[in-house]
């Protein structure tokens, strides 16, 4: 498309590649930057280059810190027997944001996917099996996504961590609060009704 400037064409082409953002809401946050007063437009590139030059991945668990170590692996009254596997570490921000969860995490930074060329060696499982053979942890909660994939790493976690003498749990499934059964899919409803709970 001619939009009268290859500067903002090139900007509305780099918007589209960031996930979930279409060409009509590239073109939005574009001509949004160029309305913005030049302080806003520097603070949003100077946060951009920040974000990229001092924000890295915890050497303990794999989510985002500044440091070393995230505030969570470094916080004392953080249960350290129990960790919570995930696939990415906005999956520790969903997770962190109910306020019920006391232990601590260990993020894959994705799933396995053969067909995708993703094996065990490119994701953080090696850190994980270390981090069980230390001693402390006693149960290990799966919480990948209920996807192919994901239940596909959920059983390579489980076979590899099954002679460490640890628990291996798995997020339960099923039906959504508020939801209806009339509106559940068939593979909702199986997960349901096989993973229901004593009252």
């Amino acid at each position: 498309m001619d939009y009268g400037s290859e500067t903002l064409a090139a900007l509305v082409k780099a918007f589209t590649r960031l996930p979930g953002i279409g060409t009509k809401t590239a073109q939005r946050l574009a001509l949004f930057v160029l309305r913005s007063r030049n302080e806003e437009a520097e603070t949003l590139g100077q946060l951009l280059l920040a974000l990229r030059e001092k924000v890295r991945f915890c050497d303990t668990c794999g989510s985002i810190t500044e440091s070393e170590e995230c505030a969570i692996c470094k916080d004392p009254g953080r249960n350290q027997e129990l960790i919570c596997v995930v696939e990415e570490p906005q999956d520790v921000l969903t997770i962190e944001r109910t306020g019920r969860y006391k232990g601590r995490y260990h993020v894959l930074h994705g799933v396995l996917s053969p067909i995708d060329g993703i094996t065990p060696e490119k994701l953080n499982l090696a850190a994980l099996e270390s981090r069980v053979r230390g001693g402390k942890v006693k149960e290990v909660i799966v919480a990948t996504n209920p996807t192919v994939e994901g239940d596909t790493t959920a059983l390579y976690i489980t076979k590899s961590l099954t002679a460490s003498g640890v628990t291996v749990t798995r997020l339960a499934r099923g039906l959504p609060m508020g939801g209806t059964l009339e509106f559940a899919d068939d593979s909702t409803l199986v997960k349901a009704i096989e993973c229901r709970e004593k009252l």
